[in-house]
């Protein structure tokens, strides 16, 4: 078990939730709202359609995050026609760069241990794994985030 690629992603994941975590809620975020903050500040005036779709969220998940955080300050939501467009607020921009920033800290700290050339090495055959998991059925994203 504990040498399977499973239980390594696990572990990280873990890692990476508890850092980032940490990390937002200094802003007043949690970890649910770090995919949609980055979505909207790398596609502004998006709609709540095309992000819920990009980030293979439920409907209704993506309704309460989007509200939540237009609530608390970090989301703009104008509407257009019939769809409402998304853009980050002062307090979203901040937001999104504290939330950008995240993974590359995270990845700084985790990653001591290799070289340069054992990173690049790393980063090479995990692409090429990911590559090869697109193709499988199982790893279609999941409505029930």
């Amino acid at each position: 078990m504990f040498q399977t690629l499973a239980y390594y992603a696990t572990v990280f994941h873990r890692s990476f939730t508890a850092y980032t975590t940490q990390r937002l809620q200094q802003l007043g975020l949690s970890f649910g709202s770090l995919f949609p903050v980055i979505y909207v500040g790398k596609h502004p005036g998006c709609t709540q359609a095309e992000l819920t779709a990009a980030l293979g969220l439920d409907w209704g998940y993506s309704q309460r995050c989007i509200t939540k955080l237009v609530e608390e300050g970090f989301l703009t939501r104008e509407k257009s026609g019939r769809a409402y467009h998304l853009n980050l607020s002062a307090k979203g921009q901040e937001a999104f760069s504290v939330s950008h920033q995240v993974f590359f800290d995270w990845d700084q700290e985790t990653l001591t241990a290799l070289s340069e050339a054992e990173r690049d090495q790393l980063f090479a055959l995990l692409a090429k794994v990911s590559r090869k998991g697109r193709t499988s059925p199982c790893t279609k994203p999941s409505s029930a985030l």
